[in-house]
């Protein structure tokens, strides 16, 4: 993996918002769209998260797998905080990316 490359880390969820889902990729766009279509086996798959409702930009793949692992020791109630000071609404942004 090339650590100079933009990375980002983005949490996803379920349609009731009930699971949530801390990950990094290098491509955002490709990735979200693998978890939509259940290309991706595991966790995501198992609980139907298709809903991409937080993401972070970062320069490089270190910092993002650090961010993303400050993110994943928070407690559930730190991640829905950190949802909802970008997206109140929980809306669905693979859009918007």
């Amino acid at each position: 993996m090339n650590l100079r490359k933009q990375a980002y880390v983005y949490i996803m969820t379920n349609q009731r918002n009930t699971v949530l889902y801390t990950g990094v990729t290098t491509d955002l766009r490709k990735r979200v769209y693998e978890h939509k279509a259940k290309l991706v086996e595991g966790f995501t798959r198992r609980y139907n998260i298709t809903k991409i409702v937080y993401y972070e930009v970062f320069d490089d793949v270190e910092n993002a797998i650090l961010r993303e692992k400050q993110i994943k020791a928070g407690s559930r109630q730190k991640k829905i905080e950190l949802i909802r000071s970008v997206n109140k609404e929980w809306r669905d942004l693979y859009e918007e990316l």
